[in-house]
This record gives C-alpha cells, structure tokens and sequence, in this order.
C-alpha cells in the first residue's frame, strides 16, 4: 500500500510503501489519531524504516492502492 503525506509549507511528499497485507483501515484511523490528538505520526514501511511525522506539519494524506493494482498506459 502506497502512502503520501503532504509537508506544510514544502513542495516535498513524503512517499511511504507500507506492506501489502496491512489494513487500510487500521492506517486511516491510526492518522486521523495523529492528528487529533498526538504530536507524531508514527509508520513502519515495507523495509523495516521507521517514520516519524509531526502531525502538526501534515497538510494532507493519499491512502492509495499498492503497485500491483496500478495500471500503466494507454487501455481503453
């Protein structure tokens, strides 16, 4: 599952490839948690990397599919 995460005031996304099998669900509500009430959010990526995002800064989240279930092209 592909996540992006928009930076306030910074023309960078942060682009985060979660494992397939997590919950799209479980990662929706654990962001909207983020930013209602703590001040870091807090994932792990497909790698193994920890990702701490200050909640505070996040002007914006994609949830998106993972890269499999992308399609590329021209296909009518």
């Amino acid at each position: 599952m592909d996540l992006r995460i928009g930076i306030a005031d910074s023309p960078q996304v942060v682009e985060i490839e979660l494992d397939d099998d997590v919950d799209r669900a479980e990662v929706k509500s654990k962001v909207e948690a983020s930013l209602n009430e703590s001040e870091v959010l807090c994932l792990v990526d497909r790698k193994g990397r920890d990702w701490l995002i200050p909640s505070g800064r996040i002007s914006f989240v994609e949830i998106g599919t993972s890269d499999a279930e992308r399609r590329i092209g021209f296909g009518a």
